[in-house]
């Protein structure tokens, strides 16, 4: 039994020498007692694990934050991306409903009414259609500055 132990010591000091040592030991039940071996030494053999660290062991040379840096970098990239479709996609349907409430209101115009009414509903119209475009103009503008501000912060990261 002493051998065995001996030997699971042996073992675990030969692999001291990495940071992190895992060292697996089958524990068997016979007639003599308790048995530790590498290799399973009856059918009741139940298999154990050690693992063990060094606390002295240096962390590796290689410097991650390189690399966690760039996957940082990818992922903003990646958000940026998205936030950019999204603003031109609002932007499209800025344009279709411009262009839906315009068409509402000169479709207005191709009624049939007598000449003070449809002189009436002209002005209406383009008073209504001024104001579509106004606000719509508005919206760009800030809509353009997003997506300019958007791209700009693209470039940076890629």
């Amino acid at each position: 039994m002493q051998l065995y132990l001996k030997l699971l010591v042996l073992i675990f000091v030969s692999t001291h020498c990495f940071a992190t040592t895992t060292v697996k030991y089958f524990k068997c039940t016979t007639d003599r007692g308790i048995v530790f071996s590498q290799f399973p030494c009856s059918a009741n053999a139940t298999q154990h694990t050690i693992t063990t660290s060094d606390p002295k062991a240096s962390a590796p040379s290689e410097q991650h934050y390189k690399t966690l840096n760039n996957l940082e970098r990818n992922q903003i990239a990646k958000r940026t991306k998205r936030a950019l479709r999204a603003k031109h996609h609002e932007k499209a349907v800025l344009n279709r409903k411009r262009d839906t409430a315009v068409r509402e209101q000169q479709d207005k115009l191709t009624k049939l009414m007598n000449e003070d009414r449809r002189k009436k509903v002209v002005r209406q119209v383009k008073k209504e259609i001024k104001a579509i475009n106004k606000a719509y103009a508005k919206a760009i503008k800030s809509l353009e500055k997003e997506i300019s501000k958007l791209e700009k912060q693209l470039k940076e990261y890629e």
